[in-house]
């Protein structure tokens, strides 16, 4: 099944649930309210969980003039898209840098970083993302929309136990990550 549309994402969460279906996201409806309020936010936390091959975006940073009261001298804005920071060429050249707010700040003069970025095109989805997605968000819905305590347990339980599922098989495709030791201490064993 190709997922085509936020709401259908949404029907596979109330399914979960055991709840009728919503015609659209906008309707006026306590179960598309719900929808509405969650979604963007299970969107970017599942996104955020795990380093989904479809999210993944390479980019070279702008500096931008700033003054940086101590430590740094650059500051280099993020994308508007990214959501989280996997790796930065810094980190092969041994560079100090930190995520600060929306930008990294460091004392190199160049940084291209890879990142997680915001998906919000659900056609790019993988399926597994999708039914991670799915599980999370009736997750959310479930104490407001059924009242039901040990169904939304429940249901956090089943999204957990999905996204294990789905990083083991993503992590399946292509050459594995390498491991960054953002401590050193693996270093100092040798």
């Amino acid at each position: 099944m190709t997922v085509t549309s936020e709401t259908a994402i949404c029907n596979l969460a109330l399914t979960r649930l055991g709840h009728r279906l919503i015609t659209d996201m906008t309707e006026n409806t306590k179960a598309a309210e719900l929808c509405r309020l969650h979604y963007p936010l299970c969107r970017d936390a599942v996104l955020r969980a795990h380093p989904w091959n479809f999210a993944i975006k390479r980019i070279a940073l702008m500096s931008e003039v700033a003054t940086i009261a101590f430590d740094f001298t650059y500051r280099f804005p993020l994308p508007p898209d990214c959501l989280k920071v996997m790796r930065s060429d810094l980190d092969d050249a041994c560079e100090v840098y930190r995520v600060e707010g929306r930008a990294i700040v460091t004392n190199a003069t160049a940084v291209a970083i890879q990142y997680i970025a915001r998906i919000t095109d659900v056609t790019l989805y993988d399926a597994m993302f999708v039914d991670v997605l799915a599980a999370r968000l009736a997750a959310e819905i479930a104490m407001p929309l059924t009242d039901t305590a040990s169904l939304a347990s429940s249901m956090m339980s089943v999204a957990e136990a999905k996204l294990r599922d789905a990083r083991a098989m993503d992590a399946q495709e292509g050459t594995p990550r390498d491991m960054i030791d953002a401590t050193g201490w693996l270093n100092a064993r040798y």
